[in-house]
């Protein structure tokens, strides 16, 4: 734990270090992309404690049902006191990408809840990494973003770690369905990371109110038709909570930092976010990491660290 805890900080003060050779703008924007990181953090190890009662689906749902509630609930009281010049709102012009980003954050959660069931809290949240991998591939070849070869490299370490942390048997090269399911959820929420780009010079809070109810009514459509249900109601109120910071205070940062820092940058400072996790995932399930797991914490380190610090646009 304590090694996990000094590779986040080792992480967040070099990123510091780096951001003096950039502008207000930009500063208030890495802020703003480890906030996010730090508030997604609570999710996995959360969640792995959830889902002893609620299932997959169902959990999907209600954690963006909760963004999207608690985060209408702040743009009523934001009307009431604006002082402020108005946010734009989304137009018809973004749909095709706001339609593609409610679909892909309705199979990245999914796709998270089935694997957290079968893999560890600590191997989903250091896996959630490869998320910087996808989101800047698909900036790269769909989007045109330029990618620096400092990332490049962090991102060739990153795939390493995920690809260590990701086999089960190195003699006969079996893959963990666990967490093969939680690269699946990395590549959705890559591809979704770029629509939301395309669209994140709209009002923000808009965006996460339509991403959380679109997607949370969409998964629960699905729970419904698999007919899963949760025994006991008492952990509803809990997961929305979750949802509302994990996910909706989460994103709301998110968008605002991908303004100034462009998809793949932002979700590369998303890189101390995994960190947290595993942290977390220690103190409250009790996890301990085995040597296959140390190796990837190692290599993601210094991928992480790469991409953290790379301050080219």
């Amino acid at each position: 734990m304590t090694s996990v805890g000094g590779a986040q900080i080792i992480i967040i003060y070099f990123a510091y270090k780096a951001s003096g050779r950039m502008n207000s703008k930009q500063r208030i924007a890495i802020f703003q992309a480890v906030l996010a990181a730090t508030l997604y953090a609570i999710s996995s190890p959360v969640s792995k404690l959830f889902l002893k009662e609620v299932p997959p689906m169902m959990m999907a749902s209600l954690l963006y049902l909760g963004a999207g509630t608690g985060m209408l609930f702040m743009g009523l009281i934001r009307r009431k006191n604006q002082k402020r010049e108005k946010e734009p709102n989304l137009t018809r012009k973004e749909l095709p990408y706001t339609i593609a980003m409610i679909v892909l954050d309705i199979a990245a959660p999914i796709c998270l809840m089935y694997g957290l069931r079968i893999t560890t809290a600590a191997n989903a949240s250091l896996l959630n990494n490869f998320e910087i991998v996808a989101t800047s591939f698909i900036a790269l070849f769909i989007f045109k973003e330029k990618i620096s070869k400092r990332l490049w490299l962090a991102i060739i370490l990153i795939t390493l770690s995920s690809i260590v942390l990701s086999v089960e048997d190195a003699s006969s090269f079996s893959f963990s369905v666990g967490s093969l399911l939680v690269l699946l959820a990395c590549g959705c929420w890559g591809l979704e990371n770029n629509c939301t780009r395309k669209i994140s010079a709209k009002d923000p809070l808009q965006i996460v109110v339509i991403k959380g109810f679109g997607s949370g009514l969409g998964a629960l459509f699905l729970a419904w038709a698999v007919d899963e249900h949760i025994s006991d109601l008492t952990y509803i109120p809990a997961v929305l909570a979750l949802g509302f910071f994990a996910y909706g205070l989460s994103i709301f940062f998110y968008v605002y930092a991908q303004r100034e820092l462009g998809a793949a940058k932002t979700s590369a400072y998303y890189a101390i976010a995994p960190f947290v996790g595993v942290a977390l995932s220690f103190i409250i399930l009790g996890e301990r990491p085995g040597l296959q797991f140390l190796i990837s914490l190692v290599i993601m380190i210094g991928g992480a660290y790469l991409a953290s610090t790379d301050h080219k646009r």
